[in-house]
């Protein structure tokens, strides 16, 4: 009885990184990607401590249509110290880390 080899995939092992890295998009999703997770991480602490778009524009001294922005994931032109003072405005620390390159 013979046993049918199985075709090699040429993509098997390869990493999404790397395609995106290919591509030269890596970056860009990398940051959009950040983006939207702490877009989220904000709007969830707003929620739960019932945090209003108006309060929270009240406690970080800026207008509503900041907060919109900032709580736009799609919207990566937020800067670092918006993000603190958001964090800060919710009890919480931003914290930035640089790690080695893969």
């Amino acid at each position: 009885m013979k046993t049918k080899k199985a075709k090699k995939n040429p993509h098997r092992g390869s990493k999404f990184e790397d395609f995106l890295e290919e591509e030269s998009i890596l970056d860009d999703v990398t940051a959009t990607a950040t983006k939207r997770v702490l877009a989220w991480r904000i709007a969830e602490l707003m929620k739960k401590q019932c945090v209003t778009k108006s309060m929270m524009a009240k406690r970080m001294r800026t207008s509503r249509a900041a907060i919109d922005r900032l709580l736009d994931a799609e919207n990566t032109s937020v800067t670092l110290q918006t993000m603190g003072r958001a964090a800060a405005a919710l009890g919480k620390h931003l914290s930035v880390a640089l790690k080695d390159a893969a």
